[in-house]
Protein backbone atom coordinates (compact mmCIF):
# COMPACT_ATOMS: atom_id res chain seq x y z
CA UNK A 1 0.00 0.00 0.00
CA UNK A 2 3.03 2.33 -0.09
CA UNK A 3 2.03 5.69 -1.54
CA UNK A 4 -1.71 5.21 -0.99
CA UNK A 5 -1.79 6.24 2.70
CA UNK A 6 -3.13 9.67 1.74
CA UNK A 7 -6.44 8.08 0.67
CA UNK A 8 -7.42 6.63 4.04
CA UNK A 9 -4.95 7.79 6.72
CA UNK A 10 -6.91 10.89 7.77
CA UNK A 11 -10.08 8.91 8.54
CA UNK A 12 -8.61 7.68 11.83
CA UNK A 13 -5.14 9.23 12.09
CA UNK A 14 -5.56 12.77 10.73
CA UNK A 15 -6.68 14.43 13.98
CA UNK A 16 -3.91 12.86 16.07
CA UNK A 17 -1.23 13.60 13.49
CA UNK A 18 -2.30 17.26 13.60
CA UNK A 19 -2.18 17.17 17.42
CA UNK A 20 1.32 15.66 17.51
CA UNK A 21 2.63 18.16 14.94
CA UNK A 22 1.17 20.93 17.11
CA UNK A 23 2.97 19.52 20.16
CA UNK A 24 6.19 19.35 18.15
CA UNK A 25 5.91 23.09 17.43
CA UNK A 26 6.05 23.64 21.22
CA UNK A 27 9.50 22.07 21.65
CA UNK A 28 12.18 24.43 22.99
CA UNK A 29 14.32 26.19 20.37
CA UNK A 30 18.03 27.03 20.36
CA UNK A 31 17.14 30.57 21.57
CA UNK A 32 15.29 29.04 24.57
CA UNK A 33 18.30 26.87 25.42
CA UNK A 34 20.67 29.85 25.18
CA UNK A 35 18.47 31.77 27.62
CA UNK A 36 18.22 28.77 29.97
CA UNK A 37 22.01 28.38 29.95
CA UNK A 38 22.33 32.00 31.18
CA UNK A 39 20.12 31.36 34.24
CA UNK A 40 21.71 31.82 37.67
CA UNK A 41 19.17 29.93 39.82
CA UNK A 42 16.47 27.28 39.41
CA UNK A 43 13.86 30.02 39.93
CA UNK A 44 15.27 31.80 36.86
CA UNK A 45 14.79 28.54 34.92
CA UNK A 46 11.21 28.31 36.17
CA UNK A 47 10.58 31.92 35.15
CA UNK A 48 11.88 31.29 31.63
CA UNK A 49 9.89 28.04 31.28
CA UNK A 50 6.71 29.87 32.36
CA UNK A 51 6.61 31.42 28.87
CA UNK A 52 6.71 27.95 27.25
CA UNK A 53 4.27 25.02 27.26
CA UNK A 54 5.73 23.93 30.62
CA UNK A 55 4.37 27.10 32.28
CA UNK A 56 1.06 25.70 33.66
CA UNK A 57 2.88 22.68 35.14
CA UNK A 58 5.43 24.75 37.06
CA UNK A 59 3.42 27.85 38.03
CA UNK A 60 2.22 26.60 41.43
CA UNK A 61 5.57 25.22 42.58
CA UNK A 62 6.91 27.11 45.64
CA UNK A 63 10.53 28.21 46.09
CA UNK A 64 13.10 26.84 46.66
CA UNK A 65 12.81 24.57 43.65
CA UNK A 66 14.67 21.28 43.21
CA UNK A 67 15.92 19.74 39.96
CA UNK A 68 13.74 16.67 40.57
CA UNK A 69 10.62 18.90 40.74
CA UNK A 70 11.39 20.50 37.35
CA UNK A 71 12.03 17.10 35.72
CA UNK A 72 8.93 15.58 37.36
CA UNK A 73 6.63 18.36 36.12
CA UNK A 74 8.09 18.33 32.60
CA UNK A 75 7.63 14.54 32.47
CA UNK A 76 4.04 14.97 33.69
CA UNK A 77 3.35 17.16 30.66
CA UNK A 78 4.68 14.42 28.33
CA UNK A 79 2.55 11.79 30.12
CA UNK A 80 -0.61 13.94 29.83
CA UNK A 81 -0.03 14.42 26.09
CA UNK A 82 0.63 10.71 25.61
CA UNK A 83 -2.53 9.69 27.51
CA UNK A 84 -4.63 12.13 25.50
CA UNK A 85 -3.32 10.67 22.23
CA UNK A 86 -3.80 7.09 23.45
CA UNK A 87 -7.44 7.82 24.43
CA UNK A 88 -8.19 9.19 20.95
CA UNK A 89 -6.33 6.48 19.02
CA UNK A 90 -7.91 3.52 17.20
CA UNK A 91 -6.21 0.34 16.04
CA UNK A 92 -3.46 -0.06 14.86
CA UNK A 93 -2.27 3.33 16.19
CA UNK A 94 -3.26 2.51 19.79
CA UNK A 95 -1.07 -0.63 19.72
CA UNK A 96 1.75 1.40 18.16
CA UNK A 97 1.52 3.98 20.97
CA UNK A 98 1.55 1.21 23.59
CA UNK A 99 4.73 -0.23 22.04
CA UNK A 100 6.46 3.12 22.67
CA UNK A 101 6.07 2.66 26.46
CA UNK A 102 7.45 -0.90 26.66
CA UNK A 103 11.04 0.42 26.84
CA UNK A 104 10.13 2.40 29.97
CA UNK A 105 8.47 -0.72 31.44
CA UNK A 106 11.71 -2.67 30.99
CA UNK A 107 13.70 0.15 32.65
CA UNK A 108 11.25 0.25 35.57
CA UNK A 109 11.44 -3.52 36.10
CA UNK A 110 15.24 -3.38 36.11
CA UNK A 111 15.26 -0.34 38.45
CA UNK A 112 13.03 -2.06 41.03
CA UNK A 113 14.82 -5.42 40.85
CA UNK A 114 18.26 -3.76 41.17
CA UNK A 115 17.05 -1.50 44.00
CA UNK A 116 15.59 -4.47 45.91
CA UNK A 117 18.86 -6.36 45.46
CA UNK A 118 20.65 -3.45 47.18
CA UNK A 119 17.96 -3.34 49.91
CA UNK A 120 16.44 0.00 48.92
CA UNK A 121 12.95 0.98 50.03
CA UNK A 122 10.33 -0.10 47.44
CA UNK A 123 8.29 3.09 47.85
CA UNK A 124 11.36 5.19 47.16
CA UNK A 125 12.09 3.11 44.04
CA UNK A 126 8.50 3.47 42.78
CA UNK A 127 8.85 7.26 42.95
CA UNK A 128 11.90 7.01 40.67
CA UNK A 129 10.09 4.89 38.06
CA UNK A 130 9.11 6.51 34.77
CA UNK A 131 5.32 7.12 34.80
CA UNK A 132 4.94 5.86 31.22
CA UNK A 133 6.28 2.45 32.23
CA UNK A 134 4.03 1.77 35.22
CA UNK A 135 1.76 -1.29 35.45
CA UNK A 136 -0.54 -2.63 38.17
CA UNK A 137 1.65 -5.26 39.80
CA UNK A 138 4.96 -3.36 39.63
CA UNK A 139 5.32 -3.03 43.43
CA UNK A 140 5.32 -6.82 43.90
CA UNK A 141 8.52 -7.16 41.81
CA UNK A 142 10.42 -6.79 45.08
CA UNK A 143 9.52 -10.34 46.23
CA UNK A 144 11.22 -12.17 43.34
CA UNK A 145 14.50 -13.98 44.05
CA UNK A 146 15.26 -15.21 40.52
CA UNK A 147 14.11 -14.75 36.92
CA UNK A 148 11.60 -17.61 37.08
CA UNK A 149 9.80 -16.12 40.09
CA UNK A 150 9.95 -12.66 38.52
CA UNK A 151 8.08 -14.02 35.50
CA UNK A 152 5.64 -16.33 37.31
CA UNK A 153 4.59 -13.93 40.08
CA UNK A 154 4.51 -10.61 38.26
CA UNK A 155 5.37 -10.28 34.61
CA UNK A 156 3.18 -13.02 33.17
CA UNK A 157 0.23 -10.59 33.12
CA UNK A 158 2.11 -7.64 31.58
CA UNK A 159 2.89 -6.83 27.91
CA UNK A 160 6.52 -7.82 28.62
CA UNK A 161 5.61 -11.49 29.14
CA UNK A 162 6.46 -12.66 25.58
CA UNK A 163 9.92 -11.06 25.81
CA UNK A 164 10.82 -13.04 28.92
CA UNK A 165 10.98 -16.43 27.20
CA UNK A 166 14.72 -15.99 26.54
CA UNK A 167 15.68 -14.91 30.06
CA UNK A 168 13.85 -17.35 32.31
CA UNK A 169 16.58 -19.06 34.33
CA UNK A 170 16.72 -20.25 37.91
CA UNK A 171 19.89 -18.27 38.59
CA UNK A 172 19.73 -15.84 41.47
CA UNK A 173 19.51 -12.20 40.51
CA UNK A 174 22.78 -10.27 40.69
CA UNK A 175 23.99 -7.09 38.96
CA UNK A 176 25.44 -8.96 35.96
CA UNK A 177 22.35 -11.13 35.45
CA UNK A 178 20.06 -8.10 35.73
CA UNK A 179 22.05 -6.19 33.09
CA UNK A 180 21.91 -9.23 30.77
CA UNK A 181 18.16 -9.46 31.46
CA UNK A 182 17.69 -5.77 30.54
CA UNK A 183 19.52 -6.18 27.22
CA UNK A 184 17.78 -9.48 26.37
CA UNK A 185 14.38 -7.88 27.03
CA UNK A 186 15.30 -4.82 24.96
CA UNK A 187 16.46 -7.04 22.11
CA UNK A 188 13.15 -8.97 22.11
CA UNK A 189 11.17 -5.71 22.41
CA UNK A 190 12.95 -3.97 19.52
CA UNK A 191 12.62 -7.03 17.27
CA UNK A 192 8.89 -7.30 18.09
CA UNK A 193 8.31 -3.56 17.49
CA UNK A 194 10.27 -3.81 14.21
CA UNK A 195 8.09 -6.73 13.00
CA UNK A 196 4.93 -4.84 13.99
CA UNK A 197 6.02 -1.78 11.96
CA UNK A 198 6.91 -3.99 8.97
CA UNK A 199 3.40 -5.43 9.14
CA UNK A 200 1.87 -1.93 9.04
CA UNK A 201 3.67 -1.29 5.75
CA UNK A 202 3.86 1.96 3.78
CA UNK A 203 5.63 5.09 5.02
CA UNK A 204 5.30 3.95 8.67
CA UNK A 205 7.31 0.82 7.89
CA UNK A 206 9.97 2.74 5.96
CA UNK A 207 10.52 5.49 8.54
CA UNK A 208 10.20 3.32 11.67
CA UNK A 209 12.57 0.70 10.21
CA UNK A 210 15.23 3.39 9.91
CA UNK A 211 14.62 4.76 13.45
CA UNK A 212 14.51 1.32 15.10
CA UNK A 213 17.57 0.12 13.13
CA UNK A 214 19.51 3.11 14.49
CA UNK A 215 18.32 2.26 18.03
CA UNK A 216 19.39 -1.40 17.59
CA UNK A 217 22.82 -0.40 16.25
CA UNK A 218 23.38 2.08 19.08
CA UNK A 219 22.52 -0.60 21.65
CA UNK A 220 24.94 -3.02 19.94
CA UNK A 221 27.77 -0.47 20.26
CA UNK A 222 26.90 0.30 23.90
CA UNK A 223 26.71 -3.40 24.81
CA UNK A 224 30.12 -3.96 23.21
CA UNK A 225 31.79 -1.03 24.99
CA UNK A 226 30.20 -1.83 28.37
CA UNK A 227 31.14 -5.52 28.18
CA UNK A 228 34.83 -4.91 27.42
CA UNK A 229 36.80 -6.18 30.40
CA UNK A 230 33.90 -8.15 31.92
CA UNK A 231 33.41 -11.94 32.05
CA UNK A 232 30.77 -11.78 29.29
CA UNK A 233 31.90 -14.16 26.52
CA UNK A 234 31.82 -13.31 22.82
CA UNK A 235 28.90 -15.67 22.23
CA UNK A 236 26.92 -14.13 25.10
CA UNK A 237 27.64 -10.69 23.71
CA UNK A 238 26.48 -11.74 20.23
CA UNK A 239 23.20 -13.06 21.67
CA UNK A 240 22.36 -9.58 23.01
CA UNK A 241 22.50 -7.91 19.58
CA UNK A 242 19.20 -7.38 17.74
CA UNK A 243 18.69 -9.34 14.52
CA UNK A 244 18.17 -6.28 12.30
CA UNK A 245 19.81 -2.92 11.64
CA UNK A 246 22.62 -1.64 9.46
CA UNK A 247 25.23 -3.64 11.41
CA UNK A 248 23.35 -6.93 11.09
CA UNK A 249 24.85 -9.51 10.51
CA UNK A 250 28.48 -8.75 9.56
CA UNK A 251 28.97 -5.76 11.86
CA UNK A 252 27.73 -7.84 14.80
CA UNK A 253 30.29 -10.55 14.06
CA UNK A 254 33.07 -7.95 14.14
CA UNK A 255 31.74 -6.14 17.23
CA UNK A 256 31.52 -9.44 19.15
CA UNK A 257 35.33 -9.85 19.02
CA UNK A 258 36.28 -6.22 19.82
CA UNK A 259 38.60 -5.83 22.83
CA UNK A 260 38.78 -2.02 23.14
CA UNK A 261 37.08 1.21 22.04
CA UNK A 262 39.44 1.76 19.09
CA UNK A 263 38.54 -1.62 17.61
CA UNK A 264 34.84 -0.70 17.96
CA UNK A 265 35.60 2.56 16.18
CA UNK A 266 37.35 0.83 13.25
CA UNK A 267 34.32 -1.48 12.81
CA UNK A 268 31.84 1.43 12.90
CA UNK A 269 33.82 3.58 10.47
CA UNK A 270 33.10 1.04 7.71
CA UNK A 271 29.45 2.18 7.82
CA UNK A 272 29.04 5.70 6.32
CA UNK A 273 26.10 6.83 8.55
CA UNK A 274 28.15 6.04 11.68
CA UNK A 275 31.47 7.29 10.31
CA UNK A 276 30.39 10.90 10.95
CA UNK A 277 29.51 10.05 14.60
CA UNK A 278 32.89 8.48 15.37
CA UNK A 279 34.80 11.19 13.48
CA UNK A 280 33.72 13.62 16.24
CA UNK A 281 35.57 11.57 18.88
CA UNK A 282 39.30 11.43 19.47
CA UNK A 283 40.92 7.97 19.70
CA UNK A 284 40.38 6.06 22.94
CA UNK A 285 37.55 8.38 24.00
CA UNK A 286 34.06 7.07 24.71
CA UNK A 287 32.65 9.73 27.09
CA UNK A 288 31.27 11.92 24.29
CA UNK A 289 29.88 8.95 22.34
CA UNK A 290 26.47 9.14 24.04
CA UNK A 291 26.08 12.79 23.09
CA UNK A 292 27.14 12.11 19.48
CA UNK A 293 24.54 9.32 19.25
CA UNK A 294 21.85 11.54 20.80
CA UNK A 295 22.61 14.28 18.25
CA UNK A 296 22.27 11.83 15.37
CA UNK A 297 19.06 10.41 16.87
CA UNK A 298 17.53 13.91 17.20
CA UNK A 299 18.42 14.65 13.57
CA UNK A 300 16.67 11.46 12.40
CA UNK A 301 13.59 12.11 14.53
CA UNK A 302 13.27 15.66 13.17
CA UNK A 303 13.43 14.24 9.62
CA UNK A 304 10.48 11.93 10.43
CA UNK A 305 8.24 15.03 10.47
CA UNK A 306 9.15 15.84 6.84
CA UNK A 307 6.79 13.14 5.57
CA UNK A 308 3.04 12.87 6.17
CA UNK A 309 0.55 10.03 6.69
CA UNK A 310 2.61 7.76 8.91
CA UNK A 311 2.88 6.81 12.61
CA UNK A 312 6.61 7.51 12.89
CA UNK A 313 5.84 11.11 13.99
CA UNK A 314 4.37 9.82 17.28
CA UNK A 315 7.51 7.83 18.09
CA UNK A 316 9.74 10.72 16.99
CA UNK A 317 7.83 13.27 19.06
CA UNK A 318 7.99 11.17 22.24
CA UNK A 319 11.75 10.70 21.81
CA UNK A 320 12.36 14.40 21.08
CA UNK A 321 10.37 15.42 24.17
CA UNK A 322 12.35 12.91 26.29
CA UNK A 323 15.58 14.41 24.95
CA UNK A 324 14.30 17.87 25.87
CA UNK A 325 13.62 16.69 29.44
CA UNK A 326 17.18 15.27 29.62
CA UNK A 327 18.48 18.67 28.46
CA UNK A 328 16.46 20.49 31.12
CA UNK A 329 17.67 18.08 33.79
CA UNK A 330 21.32 18.65 32.82
CA UNK A 331 20.94 22.46 32.73
CA UNK A 332 19.10 22.46 36.09
CA UNK A 333 21.76 20.24 37.71
CA UNK A 334 24.57 22.47 36.41
CA UNK A 335 22.84 25.59 37.73
CA UNK A 336 22.00 23.96 41.11
CA UNK A 337 25.58 22.73 41.59
CA UNK A 338 27.17 25.95 40.33
CA UNK A 339 28.88 24.19 37.41
CA UNK A 340 27.81 26.59 34.67
CA UNK A 341 31.05 26.07 32.73
CA UNK A 342 29.87 22.52 31.93
CA UNK A 343 26.32 23.45 30.97
CA UNK A 344 26.88 22.95 27.21
CA UNK A 345 28.60 19.54 27.62
CA UNK A 346 25.46 17.43 27.40
CA UNK A 347 22.80 19.70 25.89
CA UNK A 348 21.59 18.38 22.53
CA UNK A 349 19.87 21.13 20.52
CA UNK A 350 16.69 19.88 18.85
CA UNK A 351 16.19 22.68 16.32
Amino acid sequence: MYGFEALTFNIHGGYLEAIVRGHRAGLLTAADYNNLCQCETLDDIKMHLSATEYGPYLQNEPSPLHTTTIVEKCTLKLVDEYKHMLCQATEPLSTFLEYITYGHMIDNVVLIVTGTLHERDVQELLEKCHPLGMFDSIATLAVAQNMRELYRLVLVDTPLAPYFSECITSEDLDDMNIEIMRNTLYKAYLEDFYKFCQKLGGATSEIMSDLLAFEADRRAVNITINSIGTELTRDDRRKLYSSFGLLYPYGHEELAVCEDIDQVRSVMEKYPPYQSIFSKLSYGESQMLDKAFYEEEVKRHCLAFEQQFHYGVFFAYMRLREQEIRNLMWISECVAQNQKSRVHDSVVFIF
